[in-house]
């Protein structure tokens, strides 16, 4: 059985998110997606969405057998209780991946690291969908009632 761990923010879930996460399921048999914890994001901006709610909508994606949190002290803890065979990363995160096998190895940790091309259609990552909700409703004045 090859397990492959995925690992990511997943706010505002988009087509690449689903695109990313399909690719890394046909590397293996088993996906387990690790989700960012809130307090750990921080080369990028705050996620919109809590997560316990980005965990939720993670979990309930057909190509995700098992999701979980992230370690909030240390990154390599969920891997090393996962035991991945492969390790994938998006096309637009931060990790070099040489550097992220070093650090691997360091840790006694024998998993590959694979980089998932990009997802080819428009509007395939959080930061772009609110500029483009920005750009196109504009800000509105509160009406008072929640959706």
């Amino acid at each position: 059985m090859i397990r492959v761990v995925a690992t990511g923010t997943f706010d505002i879930l988009h087509p690449g998110h689903l695109y990313y996460l399909e690719e890394s399921r046909n590397l293996g048999d088993e996906l387990s997606v690790i989700v960012a914890r809130d307090a750990n994001v921080k080369h990028k901006p705050r996620p919109i969405l809590p997560e316990d709610q980005r965990l939720q909508m993670v979990r309930a994606l057909k190509p995700v057998d098992r999701a979980l949190l992230g370690d909030i002290h240390d990154m390599f803890r969920p891997i090393a209780e996962l035991k991945p065979d492969i390790i994938t990363l998006g096309f637009n995160q931060h990790f070099d991946e040489e550097n992220l096998r070093r650090r691997l190895r360091e840790r006694g940790l024998d998993a590959d690291v694979v980089r998932i091309s990009g997802y080819p259609g428009p509007l395939a990552s959080s930061s772009k969908i609110v500029e483009h909700i920005l750009k196109t409703r504009g800000p509105t004045p509160p009406t008072g009632e929640e959706e």
